[in-house]
């Protein structure tokens, strides 16, 4: 590693998961190196119609691409990789994961074509990689709620920052991977500069539950069932799944697993031998109907509420393979995300009216435990690592401030907290720390194959399709002796029922009509003006008629 030169500035800032949950992504610099450490996305917000994921904007990446030395994961959710392919089409640097994290990053790389382009480096707890003359990493390993979760240590000449990736402390993990501790005692006691840490439960008082007590839930209730049980949860939650295969196994049930992205993730864990699968555990969805209902348990997606989910579709009875039947009992092993409780809520109505019997974690609490540490863990991550300045990361911003007294609490001096904003920049140079202006930040939006094509006066306008409609003005003018040759024609989508409606189009026609006609007789010829003419007094007419503003697009044509 260089030597540390007095001129140069170490750099630390986030292009997502700060003062919001989802797309984690930091960066940190010094002099013409930077390392990235996430890549994740999140799933639209209720105003963003039709949008499918949002990933952060990486423009002041691509345009210091020369000094990008490679993207480190900390783990394999999709909020801290699921952005990896929209990033490497423009930023084709290398790829650093664990093991599974990498084995679920090579499934979404092959499924964009970026499979043979990208550069992938396994590491592990013990790695240490160089990234370019002045940064190197080490790491640890950590408890979350998948398989081969590490916490990252970048040296630089400034000192070093810790970066603890999503944790909580488990003393008895799953798969029996502890957290190491006496790696993190000894980076905090080597000196930590900065650290970065998890702040999602900050809110929550004492610690986190055991995954393992879920399993002791499961088994009860897989064995009282009657008939089928269905348990929804995330795909990625690797432990939750191994939950879920050992009480079927206990209790003498067939698991059958249902939705794209679960399937993938047990077929990935299963090959790379973090999940434990029985031989003959698992059955085709085919073979449900045709095995005793107390004999089957069916693992599906849509813990959420999504709309095109296994769980959601069955609920709504559209599913082609599976139908819940009643006496069925319907597991759902997560809590909602910020902004979901309202589809999930939905969800498990419709559930009930199907007669199912849904536990969930308002109705049983042990059905589900947090990946997230609460706030004695928070706690001793800050004692273990002594840090000089602290970020709090990866939560809402109420979430971050309560995470920045905690800090307090535990002797971090007020004005060594830093809480940003996604394109903050915290700098630090000589030692000393300092809010320092901001980088270009935000999101893009991802909708279909458009990527970024869809931007805020997009999602104004489809809002007010959603909310007052269209109307669709069409006339045809006289090149000659600008008159009107044939209509106005309009035609309404969202906005009015037509045969409900004559007497009201019939005067809006009226109007188009005498608009154009005093323009005309005016002599205004121009299109823009025509067209602006038009949605101002039709747009005033309809309004006061119906208290509505739908969407007016008029459409001029002349002939000779």
């Amino acid at each position: 590693m260089s030597k540390k030169n007095n001129n140069d500035k170490l750099s630390i800032f986030s292009l997502g998961g700060v003062a919001e949950i989802g797309k984690n992504m930091y960066v940190i610099q010094y002099a013409n190196d930077i390392v990235v450490i996430d890549a994740g996305l999140k799933f639209p917000e209720e105003d963003m119609l039709g949008i499918d994921i949002v990933i952060p904007d990486i423009s002041y990446l691509t345009e210091n691409r020369d000094k990008v030395r490679g993207i480190v994961l900390t783990h394999g959710h999709e909020d801290h990789i699921g952005g990896l392919p929209y990033v490497l089409k423009n930023l084709n640097v290398p790829v650093y994961g664990t093991k599974l994290t990498l084995g679920l990053v090579e499934n979404k790389l092959k499924e964009a074509n970026l499979l043979g382009e990208t550069k992938r480096i396994l590491i592990d707890a013990d790695s240490e990689i160089q990234l370019g003359s002045t940064l190197k990493a080490t790491f640890f390993a950590t408890n979350h709620s998948i398989p081969d979760s590490v916490g990252v240590c970048v040296e630089t000449p400034e000192g070093n920052v810790v970066h603890t990736g999503d944790f909580k402390f488990d003393h008895t993990p799953v798969n029996g991977q502890f957290a190491d501790l006496q790696r993190m005692a000894q980076i905090g006691a080597r000196g930590v500069l900065a650290l970065l840490s998890d702040s999602t439960n900050a809110e929550k008082p004492g610690f986190t539950p055991s995954e393992k007590s879920v399993g002791e839930v499961l088994d009860d209730i897989f064995s009282k069932a009657e008939q089928r049980v269905v348990v929804a949860t995330f795909a990625s939650n690797v432990h939750r799944i191994q939950q879920v295969m050992n009480a079927a196994y206990n209790t003498g049930r067939k698991v059958t697993i249902i939705g794209r992205s679960m399937v993938n993730v047990v077929g990935i864990a299963s090959d790379l031998g973090y999940l434990e699968v029985p031989d003959g555990l698992i059955i085709e969805p085919e073979e449900v109907n045709k095995m005793a209902a107390d004999r089957v348990v069916i693992l599906c997606t849509g813990s959420q509420g999504e709309p095109m989910s296994a769980l959601t579709r069955m609920a709504r009875s559209t599913h082609r393979k599976v139908d819940i039947l009643p006496g069925d009992t319907v597991i759902i092993a997560a809590t909602p995300v910020p902004g979901n409780e309202k589809y999930v809520g939905r969800t498990i109505d419709e559930l009930f009216r199907l007669g199912a019997n849904v536990i969930y974690s308002r109705s049983n609490s042990g059905v589900h435990v947090s990946g997230h540490g609460s706030q004695e863990e928070l706690k001793l991550m800050l004692n273990l690592m002594k840090p000089k300045y602290f970020i709090p990361i990866h939560g809402e911003h109420r979430m971050l401030r309560r995470h920045a007294l905690l800090g307090e609490s535990v002797g971090v001096e007020h004005e060594n907290i830093f809480l940003i904003d996604i394109g903050d920049v915290v700098e630090i140079q000589n030692g000393v720390a300092r809010k320092a202006g901001k980088v270009q930040s935000g999101i893009v939006l991802i909708d279909g194959l458009g990527v970024g094509d869809v931007g805020n006066i997009v999602l104004r306008d489809r809002k007010l399709l959603s909310q007052d409609g269209i109307l669709v003005v069409v006339v045809t003018l006289s090149k000659q002796d600008g008159k009107i040759v044939s209509g106005p024609d309009i035609i309404s989508r969202g906005f009015v029922y037509v045969r409900e409606s004559e007497g009201l189009l019939d005067e809006a026609n009226r109007i188009v009509s005498s608009t154009l006609e005093k323009l005309m007789s005016e002599k205004v010829n121009e299109w823009a003006s025509l067209k602006t003419n038009v949605k101002d007094s039709l747009g005033r007419f309809l309004y006061e008629q119906t208290r509505r503003r739908p969407m007016i697009l008029p459409i001029i044509m002349e002939v000779n």
